[in-house]
């Protein structure tokens, strides 16, 4: 057992280690009011040493008595408890283990070291009226409040400032931000600028940098003889900030550190806030942007957090700057491939920047203003929005639809996570149109005719993959592929050096369970409905590939009519499903979504009037009866600890150890389903040791409605990112939606959960964790296969890096030659394509095309029947269709901003099969089909493959509203009359 006496010397240790620490955040008077076991004449001797040298050299006396033997029993606990009761929490913190990180620490330092270079100016402050803003952002207490008072009312304002400065800079960190923002509250505007906060303060700018370069080692050291030369010595009545102060001190070097800032922000321009215009590149970021800086085509490539943005920011402003000179209008939009980027790059970066001299405008799906783009584009000099919205109104300018927007009326397109502009997505489309417009010039300009202006291209990735390449020249074709997509003359790439920050990578693997009874029950239930419908697997039950296999016998039963085969497939998946589940989350959570989806089916064979009888087969009989029969025994295992999967408690571990070894945690988790991230989210919410250590968790998933989990909207997405970013949420668990692009700088660990899928997202996930000494973790999950295909991934990334560095060493000529040679491909292929499309248009007859549902396969409708509402929705409004379905409550009911809204189920009479939703437009209620709940036949030929309506190449007719309500209108009457 340890004696008093050993632990006497371990707190002696403990605060002799910190002593200068503790001199400088002791407050000597407060402190002994506290201390009993301290002789009054020590006490007296302390407080004359504080009256006559000052609170640091008392602060030493009071330290020095403090662990000078003999100890009264519990000294140490008094002395920590005298700092916490005297306001000195920071001081506390240090004995009590709470240690800031080495960054923080430092950061705290330079605030302080800030504080007392800019104290001649803020002494002039209105401070009782700053006081009482500091009381209530809690940077003092009451107590501190009434002495700065009582020093305001007997010796001066002065003096009282003086007393308020030298109290929050005791402080835990994070005060001088506050203390920044009750400075700009009470118009302090002079003294705002001085601390950072104003866009025409430039040499204090320079100030902050130097002093970042001071070392961190001694919290003293601005006391030190070496940097007295910062110390201001005049009257601080008389004396301004600049006079006595040496700021061209060698011994203050400019900083090369890069800062915590998000995307690479400069931390003096970050401390000027939204007000500054001014854009300070590093060197490497001026170097990648020189070409474009020049009016070229090119794409930037650096890693995830180095500051792209910021960059292509300062090009924006370059080119508009140019152009306004010129005399000549510039336009420019910002392309994001996801809402939640749109506000970011509005709020976090344009906006800051630009606001001062141009109009920044922003544009998503879900904002009205998209209704009004064209005029959008007009009016404003930078516009950001998704891509799909431009290219919406590319298409209605190009089909004469409206005015729409053309690429001419564009000066400059910045394209965001730019490795996206391949075949069939968005970004290749508009680029399409791009390429297709620049060879028409060539023509033009040879005929001798003006050709039609196009935008300068600004391509921004992290990673443009090698495209599922296993060789360098398939690697090197991929990259040149988007290059020559997006015209880029350049890609533009450079070794960060002392700039990068690469994460701690970590891979946790994971032991089989000695036992898995659950899993056991579910695997003893799917073999029985094997031996049911006479299937006979040959791959391991759970597996991916039995996942693919029994989607492809629902699929083969569901065209042959086989319904005992294709009901049985659907509850293998299930099944599948939920081993799956039990590998990755709780065994819990995969009893509640096996017994959720037997319920929901179960609802599915009942009538809501009770005058429709939907026949249940004997087969379906079978399938809810041996879920019944097993139902209480999959129950009870599920509540047995010993029996969950070791990757949740490897998950368990790494989560406590993140929290509990840094001052302020905060990470994301990554995961494959968007139902194991909801899981996740409820498993750490519920767990107090979780709580105790300060873990806030939410999730955020996709706002696609294809998964049978209710989607999350844009609005929730946007509300649990913002909560993430400013700290009232600690931990994210999300699926692949939150990969890309989402900048949170003090986000310092990042968790791959049984999560792996190309080289492209590793390096996005990766470039999440911002903060300085952020941890990579990979979690590896039964059946996943994460650490081979992480291993693959590592491969493909220097393969990447390989490829892009033979690119930039080829000759401009040889370049260019292989761009335009890939080029005239893309254009060739997109004729191709479209000659075909057109002539399955004008071949695939509607009437040809008929409907069966999947669950009985009763005849339902015609493609004569379906029209097509807004480009998107497929509705069957006639009578005969209407007597076909029943209704249901739709419980993943969403509100819509468009002028429809989903309030209703419809299914099939019969079988209860879900064919689609009830939709309310302009008034008119319309039953909206999904395809994927049909079984399609074209000229007799059943199409085994159809999940989507876009990969049915047949052209509905346009829903004809006047008609439809006209004809509701005269049914309403006769019912009237009646």
């Amino acid at each position: 057992m340890t004696s008093d006496t050993d632990t006497d010397e371990t707190w002696e240790n403990l605060i002799e280690n910190f002593k200068p620490r503790l001199r400088e955040l002791i407050s000597v008077n407060r402190v002994l009011d506290y201390i009993d076991f301290m002789k009054p004449a020590q006490k007296e001797q302390i407080r004359q040493k504080a009256r006559t040298d000052g609170d640091i050299a008392a602060a030493d006396l009071l330290i020095n008595v403090v662990i000078t033997k003999p100890h009264n029993t519990g000294w140490f606990n008094v002395f920590v408890d005298a700092l916490l009761n005297s306001g000195c929490v920071h001081a506390a913190d240090y004995m009590q283990g709470n240690l800031p990180e080495p960054e923080v620490e430092a950061e705290n330092d330079y605030c302080v070291l800030l504080i007392r270079l800019l104290s001649p100016s803020l002494v002039k402050m209105k401070t009782q009226e700053v006081c009482v803003h500091c009381l209530a952002q809690e940077l003092i207490n009451p107590e501190d409040s009434e002495r700065i008072t009582a020093e305001i009312r007997n010796n001066g304002s002065i003096s009282g400032a003086r007393e308020l400065l030298s109290i929050i800079v005791r402080g835990r960190p994070g005060w001088f931000s506050k203390f920044l923002q009750i400075l700009r509250e009470t118009e302090h505007k002079h003294l705002y600028e001085l601390t950072g906060g104003s866009p025409d303060c430039e040499k204090q700018d320079e100030k902050l940098s130097s002093l970042k370069g001071e070392p961190t080692g001694s919290p003293a050291a601005a006391e030190s003889p070496e940097y007295m030369e910062i110390n201001v010595t005049e009257d601080p009545e008389t004396t301004d900030l600049y006079e006595g102060v040496n700021t061209k001190s060698e011994k203050l070097p400019v900083s090369s550190e890069p800062s915590q800032q998000p995307d690479g922000a400069n931390p003096a321009a970050a401390a000027r806030g939204p007000e500054s215009n001014d854009i300070v590149l590093r060197d490497y970021q001026e170097e990648v942007a020189r070409p474009a800086l020049e009016g070229k085509n090119i794409i930037i490539c650096l890693p995830t957090g180095s500051g792209k943005t910021r960059v292509a920011v300062y090009i924006t402003k370059k080119h508009l700057d140019g152009r306004r000179a010129e005399g000549q209008s510039g336009k420019v939009v910002v392309l994001v491939n996801k809402i939640p980027l749109v506000e970011q790059h509005y709020s976090a970066e344009f906006l800051p920047f630009l606001r001062s001299s141009y109009k920044v405008e922003r544009v998503s799906g879900d904002s009205q203003l998209k209704i009004s783009f064209t005029e959008i584009v007009k009016k404003n000099d930078v516009i950001i929005c998704t891509a799909q919205i431009l290219e919406n109104y590319l298409e209605r300018s190009n089909s004469g639809e409206d005015e729409g927007v053309n690429l001419s009326d564009l000066t400059l397109i910045v394209i965001d996570e730019c490795h996206h502009t391949q075949k069939g997505g968005v970004y290749n489309h508009i680029m399409m149109r791009y390429l297709k417009q620049k060879h028409k010039n060539r023509r033009l300009m040879k005929e001798q005719k003006e050709p039609v202006p196009l935008p300068q291209i600004l391509g921004l990735t992290a990673s443009p993959g090698v495209g599922g390449a296993t060789k360098m020249e398939k690697a090197e074709e991929h990259i040149l592929r988007i290059c020559a997509n997006l015209d880029a003359s350049k890609i533009m790439t450079r070794s960060l050096g002392e700039h990068k920050k690469e994460p701690r990578k970590i891979t946790l693997t994971v032991e089989d369970r000695k036992a898995d009874p659950f899993g056991d029950v579910i695997k003893k239930i799917m073999n029985a409905i094997h031996a049911h419908a006479d299937l006979s697997p040959t791959c391991d039950l759970g597996s991916q590939n039995y996942e693919q296999w029994v989607v492809q016998k629902e699929r083969i039963a569901a065209t042959e009519e086989n319904q005992k085969v294709r009901v049985c497939a659907d509850h293998l998946r299930q099944y599948s499903e939920g081993l799956n589940l039990s590998n990755t989350i709780r065994m819990r959570d995969a009893f509640g979504f096996l017994k959720k989806y037997h319920e929901e089916e179960l609802k599915g064979k009942t009538s809501p009037d009770d005058d429709q009888n939907i026949k249940i087969t004997v087969t379906e009989r079978f399938l809810f009866n041996l879920f019944e029969e097993n139902k209480e025994e999959l129950q009870r295992l599920a509540d047995i600890p010993q029996y969950e999967n070791d990757s949740l408690s490897k998950l368990r571990g790494k989560i406590l150890q993140e929290f509990s070894s840094r001052e302020e945690a905060r990470g994301i988790i990554f995961t494959k389903t968007r139902r194991s991230a909801i899981a996740l989210s409820q498993w750490i919410q519920e767990n107090p040791k979780f709580a105790d250590i300060g873990v806030k968790a939410a999730y955020v998933i996709g706002g696609g409605d294809q998964s049978v989990v209710k989607p999350m909207t844009s609005a929730e997405q946007k509300d649990v990112l913002k909560k993430f970013g400013n700290g009232d949420i600690n931990l994210l668990i999300a699926t692949t939606v939150a990969e890309e692009g989402l900048d949170i700088p003090a986000c310092n660990f990042v968790i791959r959960y049984g999560l792996v899928t190309n080289e492209i997202a590793m390096i996005q996930a990766k470039g999440r964790g911002r903060a300085e000494d952020s941890s990579y973790t990979l979690v590896e999950v039964k059946n996943s296969g994460v650490v081979e295909k992480e291993c693959v991934n590592e491969y493909r990334t220097k393969m990447m890096d390989k490829a892009i560095d033979k690119i930039r060493a080829l000759n401009q000529a040889d370049y260019d030659k292989r761009i335009i040679e890939f080029q005239f491909q893309a254009i060739m292929e997109e004729k191709v394509r479209m000659t075909k499309k057109k002539q399955k248009d004008m071949n695939e007859n509607p009437s040809e095309v008929k409907f069966s549902c999947r669950g009985c396969s009763k005849h339902v409708c015609t493609g004569e029947d379906i029209q097509i509402i807004e480009n998107m929705h497929r509705v069957n409004v006639t009578t005969q269709f209407s007597e076909l379905f029943i209704r249901r409550e739709n419980a993943a009911l969403q509100e819509r901003l468009l002028d429809y809204e989903t309030n209703e189920l419809i299914a099939c009479k019969d079988c209860g099969q879900k064919w689609g939703s009830m939709m309310v437009h302009r008034g008119i209620e319309c039953p909206c089909l999904h395809v994927k709940n049909f079984v399609v036949t074209f000229n007799g030929k059943k199409i085994s493959k159809c999940t989507k309506w876009s990969e049915l190449a047949v052209r509905f007719s346009a829903f004809d509203y006047a008609e439809h309500a006209n004809r509701v209108v005269d049914s309403s009457d006769d019912e009237e009359t009646a």
